[in-house]
């Protein structure tokens, strides 16, 4: 495989099923944690690496070491293999996403704002997803029968819990401690704000096509996905929170060996669910008109990628992130036309949003 973004939670998981099923690991694209991606040289002996910052090049061990974007783009390009797995964060991933279907590879992607930004001017049909809850959707879909919704759940992020009242002074630390695992920061954020659920909403828009989508809490992080179909059934996706099973599913096609252990319902007792409010998550309120118009995604992206980076900086609070991105979405309503049309949209709403006063 091509590994982007290899020291990351989804990176690391994907390691450890190459390294389960014997699987060759060609390419690894890292971010800054060096010490790891030299760790993971030694143990899959890649061919090529490939870092962000040229700075860190010396650093690696690996006679074959390159930076930057177009490293990236051309590492996918050189290799034989045929398969990407695309686990970069953020907008970063888009580029790496039209270069993998470009040169013809299956993949597998967790970068899920290559969808949200340009998924009008991305082919599906090649892609696996490996979030937890578009594999859900997809392993509850393989028999297909008449649907009327499909709903994925969320885990309310770190404030699902706290005083409405008590949001407005929400600190950084207070946003990264999500109640049911550890993640990435940008990733922690968005599961607080909810903005996260929005875009894999978006995203499953693209994936599965048109209809009805929707989202609710589940506390536990135990159902991934429901689907209601059209004789008034639900069927709901099951099991423990653990990256390695679509993973397993992108990369091999069908799965026959035990990757997590069997949910004892006896044990999990009561479930809950709760309803995504506006009073908590005011993004929630462009959700509708975000599906039907799903072309804008690249102005919430790029909004909340610029106020994420303000409330990192401590310019911002947390609550001033939304407000933000809801400030760009009615201020940008022209839907981008072309894939260099999302590049150059996505620095005007970027621009934007610094400017903003709190």
């Amino acid at each position: 495989m091509i590994l982007l973004g290899s020291t990351g939670s989804i990176g690391v998981n994907a390691l450890n099923i190459a390294e389960q099923f014997n699987l060759s690991v060609d390419t690894l694209v890292a971010g800054r944690n060096i010490d790891l991606l030299n760790q993971q040289i030694l143990k899959h002996s890649p061919k090529r690496i490939v870092v962000i910052d040229e700075a860190d090049c010396s650093r690696v061990n690996h006679p074959h070491v390159r930076s930057g974007e177009a490293a990236i783009l051309d590492a996918i390009e050189e290799s034989d293999s045929q398969h990407v797995v695309n686990a970069l964060v953020g907008f970063a991933g888009f580029r790496p996403t039209l270069k993998a279907l470009e040169c013809g590879k299956k993949l597998a992607l967790a970068n899920k704002e290559s969808l949200v930004v340009g998924g009008a001017f991305v082919d599906t049909s090649t892609i696996i997803p490996i979030d937890s809850e578009h594999f859900g959707l997809w392993y509850l879909n393989q028999t297909p029968r008449p649907l009327s919704r499909m709903v994925i759940t969320a885990s309310g992020g770190a404030f699902r819990d706290w005083a409405l009242e008590r949001l407005a002074s929400a600190t950084l630390e207070d946003a990264l401690k999500h109640p049911n695992w550890s993640m990435g920061q940008k990733i922690t954020i968005d599961s607080a704000s909810m903005v996260n659920k929005l875009f894999e909403l978006l995203e499953a828009r693209w994936l599965f096509g048109e209809g009805e989508y929707d989202a609710l809490i589940e506390t536990k992080s135990l159902i991934h996905a429901l689907i209601d179909y059209k004789d008034g059934s639900t069927t709901a996706h099951f099991a423990h929170a653990d990256m390695r099973l679509p993973i397993a599913y992108a990369l091999m096609g069908k799965v026959e060996t035990p990757i997590v252990d069997r949910i004892d319902l006896t044990r999990v007792g009561a479930l809950e669910f709760r309803s995504i409010e506006t009073e908590r998550y005011p993004i929630w309120e462009i959700k509708n008109d975000l599906l039907r118009n799903p072309q804008k995604g690249v102005i919430v992206n790029a909004a909340n990628e610029a106020a994420i980076e303000r409330f990192i900086a401590g310019e911002i609070r947390f609550i001033d992130i939304s407000a933000m991105i809801l400030r760009a979405y009615e201020s940008f309503t022209q839907a981008p036309e072309s894939v260099e049309a999302i590049f150059s949209l996505d620095k005007e709403v970027r621009t934007f949003v610094r400017g903003l006063s709190c």
